[in-house]
C-alpha cells in the first residue's frame, strides 16, 4: 500500500515538475512567440492564455441574444470567424470561457464542414448538427451568427449553408430566409405594427446586468412608416424606461432633447440639451448612454465615429471600434 501511494506521489510531482518547465520555457521565449495563443492540457484542465477579446453575440440569462466578449485568437477573417463560432455552438471548444450568465445556441455537434470570405462575404458550410435546433431557438440561432460575424472587420454578409445546400428557411417553423444574411435580418424582434404596409425598422441597443455586470442587448423594433425624422424618434426610443416589461434600460434621462445632428460620412454628431449629462457640474456623460447610442447609431446608420455635443460644446467623442 505504502509502495502504491509513493509511486502516485512520484507522478503526481513529475506532472507538476513537467508543467513548471514547459511554463519556464514559454516564460523565457521571444515576445513574437509569446503573442500567439497557448494552450496547454493537463488532465481534465486546459490552460489558455490570450489577451485577445473579441464581441460575439449570445444568449443571456432572459434568452435575449446578446453582446459580450470572449477570449479568441490574435487572427482575422476566416480564422476569427471560425473561432467565435466555436464559442456559439453548445459544448463547443471554446464552452469553457463562455461568460457567466450567457449561454451557447448552436446544437451541440454541429461543425464546421467549409468556410470561404469573398468581397465581404462570408460563406460558412455546417454539418446537419445544425437542423436540430428547436422551434424556440431557430431565429435566436441565425441572429446570433449573423450579428457575431458580422462584428469582424471585412465581413458585411453571411451565406450559412448546410451540407453544401443553402439554407434558405428555418429548420422547423419553414419562414424563409434571404440567401444573403446581414444585420438588416433583424435581431430579438418586436412588431408595433397596424398594417403589414409602409412598414420600417431599426435597431436600438439597451444596458442589461448580470451579477453587477453590465451588457448590451440590441432589438429589432418593427413600426409603421411614419414622417417623423429616424434619428430623433430612436433617440425618444431610448428614453430611460423598461422596454415592455422587460430589464432591458438605457439610462437616457427623459427630459433629454436632441436639438440637432449632422450626419457626415462615417460621423455623426448630436448635438443634446444637458439633460444627457449625468454630471452638470463635471459634464460627464454616463457610459451606458454613450455606449447604447453609438451601437444603436453605428448598427442603423453604419457610423464609425458619434461625437456628444451639449448646448453645441463637445463633451465626447465616441469611436465605435473601441466600445468594449
Amino acid at each position: 500500500m505504502l509502495k502504491k501511494m509513493s509511486i502516485r506521489s512520484i507522478r503526481k510531482i513529475m506532472v507538476s515538475t513537467l508543467t513548471l518547465f514547459i511554463l519556464l520555457i514559454i516564460y523565457l521565449m521571444p515576445d513574437s512567440i509569446n503573442d500567439k495563443e497557448i494552450s496547454l492540457t493537463n488532465d481534465n484542465v486546459e490552460y489558455i492564455y490570450s489577451n485577445t477579446l473579441e464581441t460575439i453575440y449570445l444568449l443571456d440569462s432572459n434568452d435575449y441574444v446578446a453582446r459580450t466578449k470572449i477570449d479568441s485568437c490574435k487572427c482575422e477573417g476566416i480564422d476569427k470567424a471560425r473561432d467565435l463560432i466555436n464559442g456559439l455552438i453548445i459544448d463547443g471548444t471554446k464552452s469553457n470561457i463562455i461568460p457567466n450568465g450567457f449561454k451557447s445556441v448552436i446544437p451541440s455537434g454541429t461543425s464546421i464542414k467549409d468556410i470561404s470570405l469573398d468581397n465581404g462575404i462570408l460563406t460558412i458550410d455546417f454539418s446537419k448538427e445544425l437542423l436540430e435546433i428547436t422551434k424556440e431557438y431557430e431565429e435566436k440561432m441565425i441572429e446570433s451568427i449573423v450579428y457575431t460575424l458580422t462584428s469582424i472587420e471585412g465581413i458585411d454578409k453571411v451565406v450559412i449553408k448546410v451540407d453544401g445546400k443553402v439554407l434558405d428557411k428555418l429548420p422547423i417553423s419553414g419562414k424563409l430566409l434571404p440567401t444573403y444574411l446581414d444585420r438588416n435580418y433583424g435581431i430579438n424582434k418586436i412588431y408595433d405594427i397596424t398594417t403589414t404596409n409602409n412598414i420600417d425598422s431599426y435597431t436600438l441597443y439597451y444596458v442589461n446586468t448580470y451579477n453587477d455586470n453590465s451588457y448590451y442587448v440590441p432589438v429589432t423594433k418593427y413600426v409603421n412608416n411614419n414622417s417623423k425624422d429616424k434619428i430623433k424618434v430612436i433617440i425618444e426610443e431610448l428614453y430611460s424606461a423598461p422596454i415592455y416589461e422587460s430589464t432591458l434600460m438605457s439610462f437616457l434621462n427623459s427630459n433629454t432633447k436632441l436639438f440637432d445632428y449632422k450626419l457626415d460620412g462615417n460621423k455623426l454628431t448630436l448635438n443634446f440639451s444637458e439633460d444627457i449629462l449625468s454630471d452638470i457640474t463635471s459634464n460627464n456623460i454616463l457610459e451606458e448612454v454613450i455606449y447604447t447610442i453609438s451601437l444603436t447609431m453605428s448598427d442603423n446608420y453604419g457610423v464609425e465615429e458619434v461625437v456628444f455635443l451639449v448646448e453645441n460644446e463637445e463633451i465626447y467623442k465616441s469611436l465605435i471600434k473601441d466600445i468594449e
